[in-house]
């Protein structure tokens, strides 16, 4: 019998340091923080009726945890797990792991994006977490490909993950196409020249099962959505703040839908809408909407005509403002002065919510010294969407070059991370840092799988050789 090969001291280290991070997670931030949308959503879940301004799934899943041991401290436990599970599980992808790897992890962890925003109850976290879980467990069927039963096991947790981040976020429906995108390329990898039917069926196959799934899923979910559709109110809003910001920009647009649908809201709005927008939210144009002088059916036809008008015959303007609102996101030029949200802690929430659910406003010692400890990350490159993109745009270059079955799914990650931070170009309404969560999640952990090989010895070798080119 031969005996059973040692764990390397670089991989036991860096376990441990991943396996602190999610103690120190565990330490510092539970109960878990709630703002405004957490409180309604921990109620939502408990109560077991949706108001449809959120995906309800979110709620559900609180209401779960809810009913097990009261307030969100279990799902805070899921949710911290389902990432440094997921981060764990990448030193399986490789077989051997490099000590560039500790340091790598100490610096990442330390970031207030996994040591505070882990703890959070944002469906921003969760989804982040479930779209990375994903493409992780695509990684590890590519390199087990060979094992069916723990290739298609993998592939099904994958998508299963894939959807639960699609149901959480409307426009995280990228994250799931990207990875029937990223299973059709590795099946193609395994398959070479050889066939191209067994990579098409399995992307279709997912694509079909994902479908059925996200269809079944969302149907059983909007059957305890109780009010107005949230997805049409939201879709009005939007119209209505590229207008206002328009209109801000150009008093004189012409509002001819408006006129035509009821002269008296044109002048409204003339008066209302720009004096009320900003950068900052839509909120402050949204309280103008209780005091409309059409009822709510005539407003928001008329919005979305207007909005149409605004995009077919006021392109350049419309793009300005698009590009004014996604610079406010991407870049949070004012996060330092808290004019956009950079994180939350404690608990705070509206009074009726947190009177219902028999909880009171929280701020202890330990959310003081993590305040302190994170305000010194504001305003630098490392609490910078800018600055983790151009990290995801550099790991996908050297990711390109090696193509390693994990390799693909981690860039596949990557890709997805970029589209989605893009989307925000056409639907950004708000410059709280964590709608672009996603992006730095992904680049963080794309940063570990990098260390985790890295040999500075070919790197110089490498450098040497570019040296005595590039000399005369």
């Amino acid at each position: 019998m031969q005996p059973r090969a040692s764990i390397p001291a670089q991989k036991l280290a860096s376990a441990a340091l991943i396996v602190t991070s999610f103690l120190s997670v565990l330490v510092f931030d539970l109960p878990g923080h709630l703002s405004n949308d957490s409180v309604l959503q921990l109620l939502e879940g408990r109560t077991g009726v949706y108001g449809g301004w959120h995906p309800p799934l979110m709620s559900w899943l609180l209401g779960l945890a809810d009913a097990v041991a009261p307030g969100a401290g279990l799902f805070v436990c899921f949710n911290a797990a389902l990432f440094f599970g997921s981060l764990f599980s990448l030193l399986w992808t490789r077989p051997r792991v490099s000590w560039a790897a500790v340091p790598a992890i100490v610096l990442c962890c330390s970031l207030p994006q996994i040591l505070i925003y882990q703890g959070i109850v944002w469906k921003d976290v969760l989804f982040a977490n479930a779209a990375i879980a994903g493409f992780i467990c695509l990684a590890h069927a590519g390199e087990r490909w060979a094992n069916a039963r723990l290739r298609f096991s993998l592939i099904g947790l994958g998508f299963l993950l894939f959807a639960l981040a699609a149901l959480t976020r409307q426009n995280g429906l990228v994250m799931p196409l990207v990875g029937v995108a990223a299973l059709t390329l590795l099946a193609h990898r395994q398959a070479g020249e050889k066939t191209r039917i067994a990579p098409l069926a399995y992307g279709l196959g997912a694509l079909c099962g994902l479908a059925a799934f996200l269809f079944a899923a969302h149907a059983a979910l909007q059957t305890r959505v109780r009010g107005d559709d949230g997805t049409a109110a939201q879709l009005t809003a939007l119209q209505a703040y590229d207008i206002a910001g328009a209109l801000q920009r150009q008093p004189s647009l012409d509002l001819a839908e408006f006129r035509r649908a009821d002269p008296a809201l044109e002048t409204y709005v003339r008066a209302t809408w720009p004096a009320n927008y900003s950068l900052r939210w839509v909120d402050t144009l949204e309280d103008t909407f209780h005091a409309l002088p059409v009822s709510s059916p005539v407003f928001a036809a008329a919005v979305q005509s207007q909005w149409g008008d605004l995009v077919t015959r006021h392109t350049p303007l419309y793009l300005h403002v698009r590009l004014t609102v996604f610079r406010w996101v991407f870049l949070t030029p004012h996060m330092a002065d808290d004019v956009c949200l950079p994180y939350s802690l404690g608990v705070s929430g509206a009074r009726e919510d947190m009177r219902a659910l028999g909880i009171g406003e929280r701020w202890t010692a330990t959310d003081d010294a993590l305040d302190d400890y994170a305000s010194g990350f504001l305003g630098t490159p490392l609490m910078s969407h800018a600055t983790y993109a151009v990290l995801a745009f550099l790991a996908l270059a050297i990711l390109a070059g090696r193509r390693r079955p994990a390799d693909m799914a981690i860039a596949s990650m990557l890709v997805a991370a970029l589209l989605f931070a893009s989307s925000f170009f056409f639907i950004s309404i708000s410059c709280d840092y964590r709608y672009l969560y996603a992006l730095d999640l992904s680049a963080l952990t794309a940063l570990v799988y990098l260390s985790m090989d890295f040999d500075a010895s070919a790197l110089a070798r490498r450098l040497s050789r570019i040296r005595r080119a590039a000399s005369p």
